[in-house]
This record gives structure tokens, C-alpha cells and sequence, in this order.
């Protein structure tokens, strides 16, 4: 993460319920999440070596889910990266991240599930914060949980500027979709160049 979601809270005097963290990888924002007394939280990861270690480092009594979440249920060809660890994977094929980090090649491909946010069951009155991270994906997943952000106050997301993978939504689009939804964007960090991490409030909260 970018931004320091703990000055956030404090800045902005949030009222974390639950979080549904989605692209989790091996979970590392567990305690950061310790440290916000966030108690209610479920980790989306679709990657299988990814959701394996954070199987194994994720407290058994918060939920982990292995699928990968958007605006179509089935399956779906994930482009797999190992020299970041899997965290640049993405649905989206590389596009200029190719230039900005040579170092990361996408050298397989893993077919995963794929579901809506809307059909996964859980107690939505315990969340209403959303952490993302799906390497430009993250407008169809969005797409996908409409009647979710009608619970949803706090999103902390990854946005970006250009075409770091195919097609990824920009984040003036994010900035749009979500306004309809009563988000507004609060802080921004371009630390990326290219992308960053952006987080939105609804406007009443």
C-alpha cells in the first residue's frame, strides 16, 4: 500500500467495520488491519501458490476465499508473474509495465474462478470497507458488487494514469462510476509514476 491508511482513518475519523480485502496475495495487511481494530475481515485471492501462503499466515478465524471477483461468474486465464512474488499478476495482459519494470516477465498462466462480489454470502452488516488491489481490474470488479457498495463507506484502491496493463480503467473513470454511487476521491498517491493507491469516502460518511 501507498498510502498510510492509518493517518487516513485518524485524518478522516473512519469508522472501519469490516474489511473485504480483494486481491489479498499472501495477506500482509493483517496487521495493519490489527492496528485499525478492524475484526471482521475476508480475503479474496485466486491464485493458487498465493492462496496457499496466505492460507497459512491468515488467522483461521477470518474467512479466505479463493476466487477471483469482476462482472462475469465462471472462469477466467489469469498472466502470471514470479519475480514480484505474484503480485503484479493480473487478469489484464501487461502493457506498459513491460517498460516501466523489465525485470518482471509474465512467463505462465493460471485459469481461475472468477465470481461477482454480489453472490458471494456474508453479513454485509459487517463491512463496509473494500481494500483492492487487481492490477487494473478493478472497475469490473466494481461493476460486479453495485448492491455491495450500497454498503460500502471507504475504498482504498489502485488507480492509474496510463496503460499499465491492457484496457485498465483509469482512475477518472473509477472517479465516475464510483461518484453514482456516493464516493468522492480523498487522497491520491502517484508514488508508481503510472499507478497509484487512491481513497474514496462516501460523501454522508
Amino acid at each position: 500500500m501507498l498510502l498510510n491508511l492509518n493517518a487516513i482513518s485518524k485524518k478522516y475519523d473512519t469508522k472501519f467495520k469490516g474489511v473485504l480485502h480483494i486481491g489479498a496475495h499472501w495477506g500482509q495487511e493483517d496487521s495493519l488491519y490489527d492496528s485499525l481494530e478492524i475484526m471482521n475481515r475476508i480475503y479474496f485471492e485466486p491464485l493458487f501458490s498465493n492462496y496457499s501462503m496466505l492460507r497459512s499466515k491468515i488467522d483461521s478465524k477470518y474467512e479466505c476465499i479463493r476466487t477471483a471477483l469482476g462482472n462475469t461468474v465462471g472462469e477466467v486465464v489469469m498472466n502470471v508473474e514470479t519475480a514480484n512474488k505474484g503480485m503484479s499478476s493480473s487478469i489484464l495482459k501487461p502493457a506498459i509495465h513491460l517498460q516501466q519494470y523489465p525485470q518482471i516477465t509474465f512467463d505462465s498462466t493460471e485459469t481461475v474462478a472468477i465470481t461477482k462480489l454480489d453472490l458471494v454470502d456474508f453479513d454485509r452488516s459487517k463491512f463496509n470497507f473494500i481494500n483492492i488491489d487487481v492490477q487494473g481490474f478493478e472497475l469490473e470488479v466494481f461493476r460486479g458488487a453495485v448492491s455491495t457498495l450500497d454498503t460500502i463507506d471507504y475504498i482504498n484502491t489502485e488507480v492509474n494514469r496510463a496503460e499499465v496493463y491492457e484496457g485498465c480503467a483509469k482512475v477518472d473513470e473509477l472517479d465516475l462510476f464510483l461518484s453514482q454511487y456516493g464516493f468522492k476521491r480523498l487522497e491520491t498517491s502517484w508514488d508508481g509514476i503510472t499507478w497509484g493507491d487512491a481513497f474514496y469516502a462516501k460523501i454522508s460518511v
